[in-house]
């Protein structure tokens, strides 16, 4: 994939964040650390539901949704599409005012976030970028969603604000989407990734670890793929079992299909993925934890930092960080 100066320019900067890593006692690349670096000051993401359906439940490409998606499931009480996109991000801030000195990315979260005309898109991404505090989007959406003239919009916009598109990969073995219901391939997110990359987009990718038909081998094996990608952020998160999925109803039927992580299991296959994750990459979250009326399986009683916490003191006891077993 890479090749000539690409190549050895890639390696040099690989080899540098490696050795920044090490310097600087760090166990991996924090996305946290990178947005304070870039603008110089506490950076906090604000949910914006968009009104946005999904292909995969409007009957364009699927119905019922993906097996493992319940929207509800994550989103913080301020986020609603009944609001304008404004009030929301207004919401937000009230939500997070706490904080001083703060500047907000207002995060398209719900559902797929480029589905819509470029004028739709426009209209609701341009509103967002007009709150004064808001310094950039984050926007989730699928591979299989965007296009070239979308994608040269969002070009533009990152001209002046900062743009990450997040693409939910979800996995990169193709018999594993086509039993989850995902709709598309992983070449299609191969192609979205390159795309947007191509024109100095930054680049986010969500993969969920244990989901069914996924043996260990092909988890690991996920990290050094997704190595090769120029991928800016990576997102992680255990498979969780939520009501009013159809992923529930399998589980209920046969809960001898699903290998469910304990907290020790999860912990110790995640460093193992982290140690052959391309050091460059920023890592923004490892773990999900579905609110407790949604939940059915895994309920290991955390919050994200008590994980994290756990995480750090296991890595270090491992004399682990992201790269270890990266192979340039």
């Amino acid at each position: 994939m890479y090749s000539g100066f690409h190549n050895i320019h890639r390696t040099t900067c690989l080899l540098r964040c490696m050795s920044d890593i090490q310097k600087m006692s760090k166990l991996y690349n924090n996305y946290s650390d990178f947005l304070r670096q870039k603008f110089g000051q506490r950076v906090q993401k604000i949910s914006v539901n968009g009104g946005f359906t999904c292909p995969n439940r409007d009957g364009s490409k699927g119905s019922g949704g993906c097996t493992y998606c319940n929207n509800q499931s994550f989103l913080p009480e301020y986020c609603n599409s009944e609001l304008s996109v404004l009030e929301q991000i207004g919401k937000g801030v009230e939500f997070f005012k706490k904080y001083e000195a703060q500047i907000y990315i207002a995060y398209f979260q719900s559902y797929t976030n480029t589905y819509g005309t470029l004028q739709e898109l426009q209209t609701k991404y341009e509103q967002a970028l007009s709150h004064p505090k808001v310094v950039g989007l984050s926007i989730a959406t699928r591979p299989d969603c965007v296009d070239e003239q979308i994608l040269d919009y969002l070009s533009f916009l990152a001209k002046k604000y900062y743009i990450l598109i997040e693409y939910g990969v979800e996995s990169t073995d193709n018999e594993t989407l086509k039993q989850i219901n995902r709709g598309h391939t992983f070449d299609t997110s191969v192609w979205a990734i390159n795309e947007t990359a191509k024109r100095k987009i930054a680049v986010g990718a969500h993969l969920i670890l244990g989901l069914p038909y996924q043996d260990r081998r092909k988890m690991l094996s996920s990290a050094v793929t997704i190595s090769k990608l120029p991928i800016n952020v990576l997102k992680l998160h255990q498979l969780q079992i939520v009501k009013n999925t159809l992923m529930a109803k399998e589980f209920e039927k046969e809960p001898e299909k699903f290998q469910l992580f304990d907290l020790e299991e999860y912990i110790n296959l995640l460093i193992e993925f982290i140690e052959r994750l391309d050091p460059n990459i920023t890592l923004e979250r490892f773990v999900s934890q579905s609110p407790y009326e949604w939940l059915i399986a895994p309920n290991w009683g955390l919050k994200n930092f008590e994980f994290v916490h756990k995480l750090e003191k296991k890595m270090r006891e491992n004399g682990s960080f992201q790269g270890k077993k990266f192979d340039i």
